[in-house]
């Protein structure tokens, strides 16, 4: 199988290189770098590094607008697994093995839950009131979905891309609620998704949606939740 992971890049010079370095690079075939505007040094760093492919936006496209030129170019390249990994290094790279032996042993997705090991995430720093929204959108996403996710919010997936090909993504937010959606459609289409534990790491260095638009994007979640749950009682 193919390989290809693609990483989100915005302003993150400190963690480009030690993300970019940690990835298991012989379980792997290509990586993709699309930067949405950055204003910093990220652009150098990555051709520094000699990543395969490289994709500037001239302005910001939102982090949704981000996957979806990452996600055209990895299926324009053939990809058979799409691995989404963060550049800020939130998310362990050395679990990219596991996430494609998952794959290989029938899961269509996976999700590298920061919440499957109790409340291991706020001892690594995850704030508070991020580890209680994530648990109660994520129980009342499971009711709605008959499902039985630790989480739906995680930003380091791993997807055949064939699922990815039967999407209509483009058609998706453009924002933080992007990956929402995507797990919302997976499970619509009744693809089998599993989940491995990802101890995730919070520091200065760590990109986060700040309290307000945390705030915007769990409403967005519920909303969307019910269009959702309303096309699968139509169809």
């Amino acid at each position: 199988m193919k390989v290809v992971v693609v990483l989100p890049g915005y302003n993150c010079e400190r963690t480009l290189r030690k993300t970019y370095m940690s990835i298991p690079m012989k379980y792997v075939d290509d990586v993709i770098y699309v930067d949405d505007g950055s204003i910093d040094s990220s652009i150098k760093i990555a051709k520094s590094l000699h990543i395969n492919h490289i994709i500037c936006h001239s302005q910001n496209m939102g982090y949704g607008g981000n996957q979806k030129t990452l996600y055209d170019k990895a299926l324009e390249l053939k990809a058979d697994v799409i691995i989404l990994l963060h550049p800020d290094y939130q998310y362990n790279p050395l679990l990219i093995p596991k996430i494609i032996d998952n794959i290989k042993n029938g899961a269509d997705v996976v999700f590298a839950s920061r919440m499957k090991n109790g409340k291991e995430a706020i001892r690594l720093g995850m704030p508070i009131y991020k580890y209680y929204a994530n648990r109660f959108l994520t129980k009342i996403q499971n009711s709605i979905f008959n499902q039985n996710l630790s989480e739906y919010h995680t930003g380091y997936r791993g997807y055949k891309a064939d699922v990815l090909r039967s999407i209509r993504y483009h058609s998706l937010s453009d924002d933080f609620v992007f990956d929402n959606q995507l797990a919302l459609e997976i499970i619509c289409k009744k693809y089998h998704i599993n989940e491995i534990y990802c101890p995730a790491k919070y520091d200065k260095d760590s990109s986060s949606i700040r309290f307000f638009r945390s705030v915007k994007y769990g409403i967005l979640v519920l909303w969307y939740s019910l269009v959702y749950k309303i096309k699968i009682i139509q169809s």
